[in-house]
């Protein structure tokens, strides 16, 4: 998995969300009891977490902020915080991984 298909996996996913207003992002992913903000938040942790230990710092929580628009900037923010990092690709792989996997619910 090259930093070009992570690339490509936020970028799908910003176009996705990129649009939304406030009750969209409000509203419950699919299947799920969750609304659309806190799992892309989550995501977004997720890809923080992996970041910071390519990075062999400490973990850190990314700040839930109160406007759920700016949850696309933070997602890209963290990937580029993953790719300088330098990661082997298979942390690549499950970043995209999870990043497709939301997608899939929103």
């Amino acid at each position: 998995m090259s930093a070009v298909e992570l690339d490509r996996a936020v970028e799908l996913l910003v176009r996705q969300v990129g649009h939304w207003e406030q009750p969209r992002w409000s509203a419950a992913a699919e299947g799920g009891n969750v609304s659309r903000a806190a799992l892309v938040h989550k995501l977004v942790q997720e890809i923080a977490n992996l970041a910071a230990d390519a990075e062999g710092e400490p973990r850190r929580d990314v700040p839930r902020l109160d406007n759920d628009l700016v949850l696309p900037d933070q997602l890209r923010v963290v990937a580029a915080d993953l790719r300088a990092a330098g990661p082997p690709d298979a942390v690549l792989a499950r970043a995209a991984e999870a990043i497709t996997a939301t997608r899939s619910v929103l």
